[in-house]
């Protein structure tokens, strides 16, 4: 064993062993380094996080520790924070922002970035309200149209900036601009119109799930889902004959998921002032579970990866540069939209300023601080959740405290130029280490 803790660097690059695919050799009987990880067990994981966190890889780490570090100042400063209608309003508020996030982490993974979020949620608030309240329109159909009109200004955007070659920083600026003149006609001289009591916008962050049942339910599925995707991940590799994972880290990682799983249930439900499962919290969780599929698991997905990692090796490959890029910001443009009804729905009302204001920085700095690299290639989607978490924890957690929202801008700010620092930082660490 100790020597191959010396050689673990050799033992990646260049050890030869015959390989029978039972154990997860590679066919071509290189050993891969995970297979050695594991083989270590507990001690291998340790020398691999050591040797990740030397190399710059620090994946969701700072984020953690910082919700952690939030939860802990805000709960001595007020503790009111960690309370069951305190996190139940977090998890309000981190789903709209969250699910306008998730198109930015992918326009983000392919090295570019989208200004027109806010006006774009502004169009999509006032196409469903002029629709519905103004026409009496059928309510579905009417966020069906606000939600389509998104994904059409996104395309718009992807077309200019795939086709014919404006930057994406021009086109969206444009956008912002445009779609901002547009939102302000559309809403007409009265500038507002009411969010119907008991459409399906009222209730996206209106309503909550009342019976227990339902958030233990959710809770059942998410756990379920994630094994299932471990085990089907692990058969696949076997069969391939790469590295797969043994059965006691796949029962581990279960229960860490299914014991946070279960813990926010239990908060959702039982303390005093409880309201039950937000409607909001089930909505971005299965977009966010959605995508992250789609990321992960889909050639569409990796392809973002591969152009937004480097686009001519990628277009060399035979991927349809043009494509991806296309439709990366229809995807934004329509989750845009989505996000938009969500503002509308908590305002109960949609406005001509509807996503103006901060809304744009929110929805970067969430993307950016959940750890998507600014410079393209690199990324989750978790971070979408992971960055509204520690916006909305903070603006919370402020607002608890009292303090004015320009106290909320500068510190958010500050926020989100660490995150950078960390990503910057990050780059040059793998760099050094010879690990891009």
């Amino acid at each position: 064993m100790s020597d191959l803790k010396k050689d673990a660097p050799a033992r990646g690059r260049h050890a030869q062993q015959p390989g029978n695919g039972g154990n997860g050799d590679t066919p071509g009987g290189a050993v891969d380094p995970r297979l050695l990880v594991r083989q270590e067990g507990l001690h291998g994981y340790l020398t691999e996080f050591k040797r990740k966190v030397r190399g710059g890889e620090l994946g969701s780490l700072p984020v953690v520790i910082g919700l952690i570090a939030i939860a802990v100042i805000f709960q001595s400063l007020n503790d009111s924070f960690l309370s069951a209608g305190s996190l139940s309003n977090i998890s309000v508020y981190t789903s709209g922002l969250g699910i306008m996030a998730i198109g930015i982490v992918f326009v983000l993974l392919l090295g570019e970035i989208d200004l027109s979020v806010g006006s774009v949620a502004g169009v999509g608030a006032a196409i469903w309200a002029v629709l519905e309240v103004t026409h009496g329109l059928n309510d579905w159909l009417s966020v069906v149209m606000a939600l389509a009109v998104g994904g059409l200004i996104g395309l718009t955007h992807g077309f200019f900036f795939a086709k014919v070659g404006v930057p994406a920083f021009v086109v969206t600026l444009a956008g912002f601009l445009g779609w901002s003149g547009l939102q302000i006609w559309l809403m007409g001289d009265e500038g507002s119109l009411n969010t119907p009591a008991g459409s399906i916008v009222s209730e996206i962050t209106g309503y909550y799930f009342s019976d227990k049942a339902a958030a233990y339910a959710v809770a059942t599925l998410a756990v379920t889902g994630y094994l299932a995707s471990l085990l089907m991940d692990t058969k696949r590799r076997r069969s391939a004959g790469l590295p797969f994972r043994p059965t006691s880290e796949i029962v581990l990682r279960t229960v860490v998921i299914g014991v946070i799983a279960f813990v926010v249930a239990y908060v959702l439900n039982e303390p005093p002032g409880a309201r039950g499962l937000p409607l909001a919290l089930v909505i971005f969780l299965g977009v966010l579970f959605l995508a992250d599929f789609v990321s992960r698991r889909t050639t569409y997905g990796r392809q973002i990866f591969a152009v937004g990692g480097n686009a001519e090796a990628a277009r060399r490959a035979g991927i349809n540069v043009e494509k991806i890029r296309i439709t990366v910001f229809g995807i934004a443009g329509m989750l845009a939209a989505f996000g938009g009804l969500f503002i509308a729905s908590q305002q109960g009302t949609a406005t001509k300023d509807l996503g103006a204001g901060n809304t744009l920085m929110n929805v970067i700095a969430a993307a950016v601080i959940g750890g998507t690299s600014l410079f393209g290639g690199r990324g989750k989607i978790l971070s979408a959740l992971l960055g509204a978490l520690v916006i909305m924890s903070i603006q919370q957690g402020l607002n608890l405290m009292g303090m004015a929202s320009e106290i909320q801008f500068m510190i958010t700010g500050a926020v989100l130029l660490a995150a950078v620092v960390i990503d910057s930082i990050s780059r040059k660490t793998q760099k050094t280490a010879g690990r891009t």
